[in-house]
Protein backbone atom coordinates (compact mmCIF):
# COMPACT_ATOMS: atom_id res chain seq x y z
CA UNK A 1 0.00 0.00 0.00
CA UNK A 2 1.40 3.28 -1.05
CA UNK A 3 1.35 6.13 1.49
CA UNK A 4 1.13 9.86 1.38
CA UNK A 5 4.86 11.52 1.25
CA UNK A 6 3.89 13.02 4.37
CA UNK A 7 3.68 10.14 6.28
CA UNK A 8 6.75 8.32 5.21
CA UNK A 9 8.58 11.20 6.01
CA UNK A 10 6.86 11.34 9.75
CA UNK A 11 7.52 7.48 9.95
CA UNK A 12 10.88 7.50 9.37
CA UNK A 13 11.75 10.27 11.83
CA UNK A 14 10.04 7.85 14.47
CA UNK A 15 11.60 4.95 12.88
CA UNK A 16 14.96 6.48 13.31
CA UNK A 17 13.99 7.62 16.93
CA UNK A 18 13.14 4.47 17.98
CA UNK A 19 15.88 3.31 16.55
CA UNK A 20 18.61 5.53 18.16
CA UNK A 21 16.35 4.98 21.60
CA UNK A 22 17.15 0.69 21.14
CA UNK A 23 21.03 1.84 20.87
CA UNK A 24 21.17 3.79 23.95
CA UNK A 25 19.38 1.77 26.11
CA UNK A 26 21.78 -0.83 25.05
CA UNK A 27 24.38 1.50 25.64
CA UNK A 28 23.16 1.98 29.54
CA UNK A 29 22.62 -1.59 29.83
CA UNK A 30 26.41 -2.51 29.13
CA UNK A 31 27.56 0.12 31.40
CA UNK A 32 25.71 -1.07 34.63
CA UNK A 33 26.51 -3.89 37.05
CA UNK A 34 23.09 -4.68 38.98
CA UNK A 35 21.71 -7.35 36.85
CA UNK A 36 17.61 -6.57 37.46
CA UNK A 37 18.50 -3.43 36.48
CA UNK A 38 21.23 -4.51 33.32
CA UNK A 39 18.34 -7.21 32.16
CA UNK A 40 15.62 -4.03 32.35
CA UNK A 41 16.99 -1.92 29.98
CA UNK A 42 18.48 -4.51 27.41
CA UNK A 43 14.70 -6.49 27.52
CA UNK A 44 13.52 -2.65 26.32
CA UNK A 45 16.01 -2.21 23.68
CA UNK A 46 15.43 -4.97 22.20
CA UNK A 47 11.84 -4.33 21.89
CA UNK A 48 12.16 -1.05 20.48
CA UNK A 49 14.82 -2.69 18.25
CA UNK A 50 11.72 -4.86 17.16
CA UNK A 51 9.37 -1.85 16.73
CA UNK A 52 12.00 -0.13 14.56
CA UNK A 53 12.59 -2.85 12.47
CA UNK A 54 8.49 -3.46 12.03
CA UNK A 55 8.61 0.16 11.02
CA UNK A 56 10.37 -0.87 7.59
CA UNK A 57 7.61 -2.26 6.45
CA UNK A 58 5.70 0.89 5.99
CA UNK A 59 9.05 3.21 5.43
CA UNK A 60 10.72 0.42 3.49
CA UNK A 61 14.21 1.85 4.84
CA UNK A 62 17.10 1.20 7.03
CA UNK A 63 17.85 3.56 9.81
CA UNK A 64 21.03 3.57 11.92
CA UNK A 65 21.28 5.49 15.48
CA UNK A 66 22.58 8.59 15.83
CA UNK A 67 25.81 7.82 17.81
CA UNK A 68 26.44 11.07 18.49
CA UNK A 69 23.20 10.91 20.79
CA UNK A 70 23.67 7.71 22.04
CA UNK A 71 27.04 8.42 23.75
CA UNK A 72 25.48 11.84 25.29
CA UNK A 73 22.71 9.38 27.09
CA UNK A 74 24.80 7.12 28.06
CA UNK A 75 27.20 9.61 29.32
CA UNK A 76 24.43 10.87 31.38
CA UNK A 77 23.75 7.50 32.57
CA UNK A 78 27.03 7.40 34.20
CA UNK A 79 27.01 10.97 35.30
CA UNK A 80 23.54 11.42 36.57
CA UNK A 81 22.54 8.04 37.01
CA UNK A 82 20.83 5.33 33.96
CA UNK A 83 16.73 6.64 35.21
CA UNK A 84 17.38 10.38 34.39
CA UNK A 85 18.82 9.46 31.27
CA UNK A 86 16.25 6.78 30.59
CA UNK A 87 13.24 9.34 31.50
CA UNK A 88 14.72 12.27 29.51
CA UNK A 89 14.92 10.24 26.61
CA UNK A 90 11.40 9.60 26.54
CA UNK A 91 10.63 12.91 27.20
CA UNK A 92 12.83 14.29 24.23
CA UNK A 93 12.39 11.35 22.00
CA UNK A 94 9.73 11.75 18.41
CA UNK A 95 6.81 9.82 19.34
CA UNK A 96 3.70 8.74 17.39
CA UNK A 97 0.95 10.35 19.26
CA UNK A 98 2.58 13.70 18.54
CA UNK A 99 1.91 13.78 15.01
CA UNK A 100 -1.18 14.74 12.95
CA UNK A 101 -4.08 12.75 12.81
CA UNK A 102 -3.83 12.17 9.04
CA UNK A 103 -0.75 9.77 9.90
CA UNK A 104 -3.88 7.12 11.92
CA UNK A 105 -6.40 7.99 9.07
CA UNK A 106 -3.33 5.97 7.11
CA UNK A 107 -2.07 4.16 9.00
CA UNK A 108 -4.49 2.81 11.97
CA UNK A 109 -2.28 -0.11 13.37
CA UNK A 110 -0.01 3.39 14.57
CA UNK A 111 -2.36 4.32 17.42
CA UNK A 112 -1.32 0.06 18.80
CA UNK A 113 2.00 0.64 18.13
CA UNK A 114 2.18 3.98 20.65
CA UNK A 115 0.07 2.30 22.78
CA UNK A 116 2.31 -0.61 23.20
CA UNK A 117 5.33 1.80 23.25
CA UNK A 118 3.62 3.78 26.20
CA UNK A 119 3.13 -0.06 28.13
CA UNK A 120 6.91 -0.84 27.59
CA UNK A 121 7.91 2.27 29.36
CA UNK A 122 6.08 2.09 31.90
CA UNK A 123 6.78 -1.41 32.46
CA UNK A 124 10.93 0.00 32.39
CA UNK A 125 9.71 2.50 34.84
CA UNK A 126 8.44 0.42 37.29
CA UNK A 127 11.47 -2.10 37.31
CA UNK A 128 14.24 0.26 37.42
CA UNK A 129 15.53 0.41 40.93
CA UNK A 130 18.42 3.22 40.79
CA UNK A 131 20.31 3.17 44.04
CA UNK A 132 21.58 6.67 43.51
CA UNK A 133 18.09 8.11 43.22
CA UNK A 134 17.75 7.10 47.06
CA UNK A 135 20.36 9.58 47.88
CA UNK A 136 18.68 12.48 46.03
CA UNK A 137 16.43 13.23 48.78
CA UNK A 138 19.20 13.76 51.01
CA UNK A 139 21.26 16.14 48.58
CA UNK A 140 18.42 18.18 47.62
CA UNK A 141 17.45 18.97 51.62
CA UNK A 142 21.36 19.36 52.09
CA UNK A 143 21.10 21.86 48.92
CA UNK A 144 18.19 23.39 49.75
CA UNK A 145 18.90 24.25 53.68
CA UNK A 146 22.33 25.85 52.19
CA UNK A 147 20.58 28.01 49.80
CA UNK A 148 18.27 29.50 52.49
CA UNK A 149 20.60 30.06 55.39
CA UNK A 150 23.85 30.91 53.15
CA UNK A 151 22.12 33.26 51.28
CA UNK A 152 20.17 35.02 53.93
CA UNK A 153 23.69 34.98 55.94
CA UNK A 154 25.57 36.83 53.39
CA UNK A 155 22.60 38.97 52.23
CA UNK A 156 22.73 40.49 55.58
CA UNK A 157 26.42 40.52 55.77
CA UNK A 158 26.54 42.28 52.72
CA UNK A 159 25.23 45.23 53.89
CA UNK A 160 26.56 44.86 57.37
CA UNK A 161 30.06 44.53 56.69
CA UNK A 162 30.36 45.55 53.33
CA UNK A 163 33.61 44.19 52.85
CA UNK A 164 33.61 41.11 50.40
CA UNK A 165 36.85 39.36 52.15
CA UNK A 166 34.84 40.04 55.70
CA UNK A 167 31.61 38.64 54.10
CA UNK A 168 33.44 35.55 52.70
CA UNK A 169 35.17 34.95 55.73
CA UNK A 170 32.64 34.95 57.77
CA UNK A 171 30.04 33.05 55.68
CA UNK A 172 33.31 29.99 55.08
CA UNK A 173 32.92 29.62 59.01
CA UNK A 174 29.14 29.37 59.62
CA UNK A 175 29.14 27.27 56.14
CA UNK A 176 31.41 24.95 57.57
CA UNK A 177 30.07 24.71 60.83
CA UNK A 178 26.00 24.68 59.10
CA UNK A 179 28.05 21.75 56.74
CA UNK A 180 29.40 19.47 59.89
CA UNK A 181 25.44 20.03 61.46
CA UNK A 182 23.38 18.93 58.74
CA UNK A 183 25.69 16.08 58.23
CA UNK A 184 25.44 14.81 61.66
CA UNK A 185 21.90 15.72 62.06
CA UNK A 186 20.79 13.49 59.05
CA UNK A 187 23.78 10.28 59.88
CA UNK A 188 21.67 10.25 63.22
CA UNK A 189 18.41 10.70 61.37
CA UNK A 190 19.07 7.93 59.43
CA UNK A 191 20.27 6.08 62.06
CA UNK A 192 17.58 6.36 64.34
CA UNK A 193 15.27 4.57 61.46
CA UNK A 194 17.31 1.78 61.48
CA UNK A 195 19.12 2.17 58.03
CA UNK A 196 22.00 0.66 57.05
CA UNK A 197 23.56 3.52 54.74
CA UNK A 198 23.11 6.29 57.05
CA UNK A 199 27.19 7.28 57.14
CA UNK A 200 26.38 7.72 53.02
CA UNK A 201 23.36 9.88 53.50
CA UNK A 202 24.71 12.02 55.61
CA UNK A 203 27.99 12.26 53.78
CA UNK A 204 25.89 13.36 50.91
CA UNK A 205 23.58 15.96 52.40
CA UNK A 206 26.70 17.78 54.10
CA UNK A 207 28.33 17.36 50.53
CA UNK A 208 25.54 19.03 48.90
CA UNK A 209 25.33 21.69 51.81
CA UNK A 210 29.09 22.71 51.18
CA UNK A 211 29.35 22.25 47.85
CA UNK A 212 26.68 24.93 47.31
CA UNK A 213 28.42 26.90 50.22
CA UNK A 214 31.15 27.26 48.05
CA UNK A 215 29.55 28.20 45.09
CA UNK A 216 27.60 31.09 46.57
CA UNK A 217 30.72 32.20 48.35
CA UNK A 218 32.97 32.70 44.68
CA UNK A 219 31.80 36.18 43.81
CA UNK A 220 32.73 36.94 47.17
CA UNK A 221 36.05 35.82 47.06
CA UNK A 222 37.35 36.73 43.74
CA UNK A 223 35.53 40.44 43.82
CA UNK A 224 37.36 43.35 45.12
CA UNK A 225 36.56 44.39 49.04
CA UNK A 226 34.52 46.96 47.90
CA UNK A 227 32.56 45.36 45.19
CA UNK A 228 30.13 43.70 47.61
CA UNK A 229 26.88 44.64 46.02
CA UNK A 230 28.08 43.24 42.69
CA UNK A 231 28.94 39.93 44.94
CA UNK A 232 25.71 40.11 46.35
CA UNK A 233 24.01 40.49 43.16
CA UNK A 234 25.74 37.35 41.36
CA UNK A 235 25.50 35.37 44.43
CA UNK A 236 21.35 35.41 43.63
CA UNK A 237 21.80 34.70 40.21
CA UNK A 238 23.99 31.72 41.51
CA UNK A 239 21.07 30.75 43.55
CA UNK A 240 18.49 31.31 40.89
CA UNK A 241 20.73 28.68 38.27
CA UNK A 242 21.26 25.93 40.99
CA UNK A 243 17.69 25.93 41.97
CA UNK A 244 17.16 25.34 38.33
CA UNK A 245 19.49 22.70 37.43
CA UNK A 246 18.37 20.54 40.65
CA UNK A 247 14.57 21.23 40.36
CA UNK A 248 15.30 20.08 36.28
CA UNK A 249 17.01 16.76 37.67
CA UNK A 250 14.16 16.04 39.91
CA UNK A 251 11.30 16.71 37.74
CA UNK A 252 12.85 14.42 35.46
CA UNK A 253 13.86 11.60 37.82
CA UNK A 254 11.53 11.63 39.76
CA UNK A 255 8.30 13.43 37.46
CA UNK A 256 7.29 15.95 39.66
CA UNK A 257 5.94 19.24 38.74
CA UNK A 258 9.37 21.99 37.38
CA UNK A 259 7.78 25.34 37.28
CA UNK A 260 5.63 24.85 40.80
CA UNK A 261 8.59 23.67 42.51
CA UNK A 262 10.96 25.92 41.19
CA UNK A 263 9.32 28.74 41.61
CA UNK A 264 8.17 28.15 45.18
CA UNK A 265 12.04 27.46 46.16
CA UNK A 266 12.99 30.84 44.26
CA UNK A 267 10.77 32.37 46.16
CA UNK A 268 11.61 31.14 49.09
CA UNK A 269 15.12 31.54 48.85
CA UNK A 270 15.56 35.59 47.70
CA UNK A 271 12.31 36.20 50.24
CA UNK A 272 14.82 35.34 53.24
CA UNK A 273 18.07 37.02 51.15
CA UNK A 274 15.54 39.88 50.76
CA UNK A 275 14.80 40.17 54.71
CA UNK A 276 18.46 39.74 55.78
CA UNK A 277 19.80 42.38 53.47
CA UNK A 278 17.02 44.69 55.18
CA UNK A 279 18.13 43.17 58.78
CA UNK A 280 21.93 43.79 57.97
CA UNK A 281 21.10 47.61 56.71
CA UNK A 282 19.29 48.21 59.95
CA UNK A 283 22.22 46.31 62.12
CA UNK A 284 24.88 48.62 60.49
CA UNK A 285 22.17 51.71 61.01
CA UNK A 286 20.78 51.21 63.83
CA UNK A 287 22.91 49.71 66.55
CA UNK A 288 25.80 51.63 65.27
CA UNK A 289 27.95 48.89 63.96
CA UNK A 290 30.76 49.69 62.03
CA UNK A 291 33.09 47.02 60.18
Amino acid sequence: MAYSAQAQKVLLRIQQSETTEAAAYHAMANSIKDDANREALAKVAGEVASQAKALEAYTNTQTKPDERKVKRYARMARLFGFTFAAKLMDRRKIKFVNHSKKLLDEIPEVEKMEADEQKREDELFGLLNEKRLSYVGAMILGMNDAIVEITGTLAGLTLAMQNTRLIALSGLITGVAATLSMAASEYLAERSDGKGDAAKSGLMTGGAYFITVVILLLPYLILDDKMYLLAMGIMLVFVVLILAAFNFYTSVARDVPFGKNFGQMCAISLGVAALSFVLGYAVRTFLGVDV
